[in-house]
């Protein structure tokens, strides 16, 4: 039996923009986008969903979230809980990667990869990354490149740099784990990122740049995250060295942030280039100039398509604001022949917007999973 759906009168954003089509979904797979798909044609029993000419996107990437939570720089209490599936849904993303953060303590790779899974069992798609923010990184198998190359749901590694709270990785650690990431990558057909959690402090992501230069690591290995304002100069060079810079969606300032984005593009960075990410679940802790912890809350992965609804308010299109959580993250991920686009052949990850273009109605790999703004579909223990 097929599982069957047909979209009707869509404004299609794929994410360029072509107009007014229908969609034909089948177990999961976009079958067939056009002008018009009747659905007397089709040879088995179709559901059939009217978008009634609204705009119509590809399913939202995060590839940054803390699925089984962050924190805990405030003491145990302070350990953020874990993602729900509605919130994920319901922020119109059908596709993430999970990570740990600051606590390889009190949280485990294993348990991070026993979310991931949970994540593909309730119905979207989910990758994970091996590591934390320290250095030696840990691991389930005891070796970044055995995770990577055996474990089919991680694709990369994570580590933080530049931050007060990181291990201090020297540029010959960097290199051993880019060039253990990119052996893994090419053994497994991964895409072996180096996710790098990028503090505040003084380098930046200067000794990555600096190994771009010296050695043969290509540049697509690396993935700094929450780039601002202050790096701007060395994401223009990082993004024209064929490398992606992610950058951290906001709640707080949306505006301040989708204007930080658009100079740095205005600055010469490659755009296609540029990705945005949530730090759902992930602490937000502030610190003053002594670095004492003097507040902290957590993220929210509603502040990802805010952050395109930021986009659109300082003047950028949909087509062009959409693509930051769409198809650039799936072509940094290289999962672009499946993800991040509406075109036959793709999983049927869409979002349906509202008159508003706020997130109405989403169908992860064919399956409708959010109605009227609500989940449909929740997750194992959720009322």
């Amino acid at each position: 039996m097929k599982n069957s759906l047909l979209i009707k009168n869509a404004e299609v954003y794929a994410p360029e923009r072509l107009g007014k089509k229908d969609i034909l979904c089948v177990n999961g797979i976009i079958m067939k986008v056009d002008d018009s798909i009747d659905e007397k044609t089709i040879p088995f029993e179709t559901e059939v969903l009217d978008a009634g000419g609204r705009a119509v996107v590809p399913g939202l990437i995060d590839q940054h979230v803390h699925v089984t939570g962050g924190g805990g720089e405030k003491g145990f209490t302070s350990r953020v809980p874990e993602i729900k599936f509605s919130h994920i849904v319901e922020s119109g993303v059908t596709t993430i990667v999970g990570l740990l953060g600051t606590d390889h303590y009190t949280r485990s790779v294993e348990n991070l990869l026993a979310k991931t899974k949970a994540l593909n069992e309730e119905g979207i798609t989910a990758y994970c990354l091996t590591g934390s923010y320290a250095i030696p990184t840990v691991t389930i198998t005891g070796e970044v490149g055995k995770d990577i190359a055996y474990i089919d749901e991680i694709i990369g590694v994570k580590v933080a740099i530049s931050d007060h709270r990181c291990s201090n990785p020297t540029k010959e650690e960097l290199i051993r784990l880019a060039s253990e990431v990119r052996i893994a990558s090419l053994v497994s057909g991964k895409v072996g990122e180096v996710h790098m959690h990028t503090g505040i402090g003084k380098d930046g992501i200067k000794k990555v740049i600096e190994i771009i230069k010296e050695t043969d690591i290509p540049a697509k290995h690396f993935r700094p995250t929450h780039m601002r304002k202050a790096n701007e100069d060395d994401v223009v060079e990082f993004t024209k060295l064929g490398g992606y810079a992610d950058y951290s969606s906001t709640e707080t300032d949306p505006l301040g942030k989708a204007q930080e984005i658009m100079d740095v593009i205005e600055k010469g960075a490659v755009e296609d280039h540029i990705t945005i990410s949530s730090d759902s679940n992930g602490s937000l802790p502030k610190w003053n100039e002594k670095k004492e912890l003097i507040g902290i809350t957590y993220a929210r992965m509603t502040s990802l398509y805010g952050e395109v609804k930021a986009l659109m308010q300082k003047g950028y299109p949909l087509e062009r604001a959409i693509r930051f959580i769409t198809s650039n993250v799936a072509d940094a991920l290289e999962i672009g022949d499946r993800k991040g686009h509406i075109c036959e052949g793709a999983d049927a990850d869409i979002v349906i917007l509202d008159s508003n273009n706020d997130v109405d109605q989403v169908i992860a790999m064919g399956a409708l999973v959010v109605k009227d703004k609500n989940a449909v579909k929740k997750g194992f223990f959720e009322d």
